[in-house]
């Protein structure tokens, strides 16, 4: 049996599918015994954190190449393509990290997992919450994105889902805040 981020035992084997979508992960249930339906983020937030990556590593490979070659010695200016190699690794690892994060609404509760090397699963009950809150910042708002952020009576505990539609971040919300308001939260 396996513990989320709150403590709470989470029954069953819990498998994180690759890709954005709808999907059932194998042996997982839910409270009631169905099976928990995982839901992956669009890939429009893999296209935003691409972008940021190759807008931040080029000019620190030239800055650093001009400083060294300039300071130092001509011939250190090559290690500024050091940057342009991170980036290329930095380009996989944000894929896989993007594959990683899911959300599934069960009867009691939602569950985020997210992580590569470490993966983290963390379990929101719905009479915790305390606040949900739908934000979108200018670079999200022109891939057509937003986060959705819970915040728990335990600060420790908050929980986000970056890198949603619109659209669903607000339905999530809304079912989120309804959910807790039902268990007598103090949304």
């Amino acid at each position: 049996m396996q513990e989320g981020k709150t403590g709470i035992p989470v029954q069953g084997e819990i498998g994180v599918p690759d890709g954005a979508g709808v999907f059932e992960a194998g042996g997982a249930e839910g409270s009631e015994g169905a099976a928990t339906e995982w839901r992956g983020v669009p890939r429009e937030l893999l296209r935003m954190r691409r972008l940021m990556l190759v807008l931040t590593m080029p000019p620190l490979a030239v800055l650093t190449a001009v400083l060294l070659g300039w300071l130092v010695t001509p011939a250190l200016a090559a290690a500024g393509a050091l940057w342009l190699l991170l980036a290329a690794w930095c380009w996989q690892v944000l894929e896989r990290n993007w594959r990683s994060w899911r959300y599934a609404e069960r009867a009691d509760d939602l569950l985020i997992s997210r992580g590569v090397l470490w993966q983290e699963l963390t379990v929101v009950p719905y009479g915790r919450m305390q606040l949900v809150e739908v934000t979108s910042g200018p670079l999200e708002r022109h891939f057509g994105l937003a986060t959705v952020q819970l915040r728990t009576a335990a600060s420790g505990t908050d929980a986000r889902i970056p890198g949603l539609e619109p659209a669903e971040a607000a339905r999530l919300r809304d079912q989120l805040t309804e959910l807790g308001e039902a268990r007598s939260a103090g949304l």
